[in-house]
């Protein structure tokens, strides 16, 4: 344990030795510093906790508790990767929820996302929020860019817009599977307030959602085959497959394809030469 608190004391050492004054709120008017980020007492001064107390937990000589670790953590702007590792080093488990920050879009699922042209493809992320997607995904199913960010998640969509009723071909049933696959995201994160809210708010608007919901079937995003009746490419039967990012697992492109020369296939190439007119087009308005 001594070995532990040795190196929880280095860590805090490093942490503020990467801060300045100015970056935690603290006037730097006490001269030149002799070294390199925030001194001790300024570090206590920001947890509430004695000067002389802080020393003695960078100097391996206390343990800490978890109310301090906190203070600690927040006072040296510690990322989650650092708080889990602070809390780790002093043998305590983190008393609050995850923060989670807005989910950004891999770089290299943006590419494929890019060069994707003729499939459709979407990035789904926690909640089944719609992250990003490419042209061809927004003609299939929903111009998702026209839709506000905070309610631009797939399960949503499909209750709320009207379209969706009408665009997939056996829509109970692809509704029931989403509502699946959000419990299967809801054990995974109990305490995200956001899916809490989704979940209360589609109860509350739409009977389906509520019974399906109450039945706690699970589901995760694997494989598949969905028919559209789309007003522009007509009847499609899509196979659609899911491809989990390594560097985020909680990012997963979805992809519908069909086979080479079968109908479906040439309604995606009449769908993507419409999508590109009216990209062109609207360039031209620009």
């Amino acid at each position: 344990m001594s070995s532990n608190r040795n190196e929880l004391g280095a860590f805090l050492k490093a942490r503020r030795a990467e801060l300045n004054p100015r970056a935690v709120g603290l006037p730097d008017s006490s001269g030149p510093r002799r070294v390199a980020g925030l001194r001790r007492e300024e570090v206590a001064r920001l947890a509430a906790i004695s000067t002389d107390y802080y020393t003695r937990l960078e100097q391996g000589r206390l343990p800490a508790s978890a109310p301090v670790l906190e203070a600690l953590a927040e006072a040296l702007h510690l990322d989650e990767d650092q708080r889990r590792y602070l809390f780790g080093l002093a043998g305590k488990h983190t008393a609050k929820p995850r923060r989670r920050t807005v989910q950004k879009v891999q770089p290299q699922l943006r590419r494929v996302l890019d060069d994707l042209t003729s499939t459709p493809a979407v990035v789904l992320g926690r909640r089944m929020d719609v992250i990003a997607w490419n042209p061809l995904a927004a003609a299939l199913i929903v111009d998702f860019g026209t839709v506000p960010e905070k309610h631009r998640n797939y399960v949503r969509i499909l209750f709320t817009d009207p379209m969706m009723r009408t665009l997939y071909a056996d829509w109970k049933g692809v509704a029931r599977t989403a509502v699946a696959q959000l419990r299967m995201e809801a054990a995974k994160y109990p305490d995200d307030p956001r899916l809490t809210a989704l979940v209360g708010e589609l109860s509350v608007r739409d009977a389906d959602f509520r019974t399906w919901w109450a039945a706690h079937q699970v589901a995760g995003l694997s494989v598949g085959n969905k028919v559209l009746n789309h007003p522009i490419a007509g009847e499609l039967s899509l196979d659609w497959d899911t491809l989990t990012a390594s560097t985020d697992p909680d990012q997963q492109l979805v992809v519908w394809t069909a086979e080479v020369r079968s109908p479906t296939h040439d309604g995606l190439r009449i769908l993507a030469s419409w999508a590109a007119g009216r990209r062109h087009a609207a360039k031209s308005t620009e």
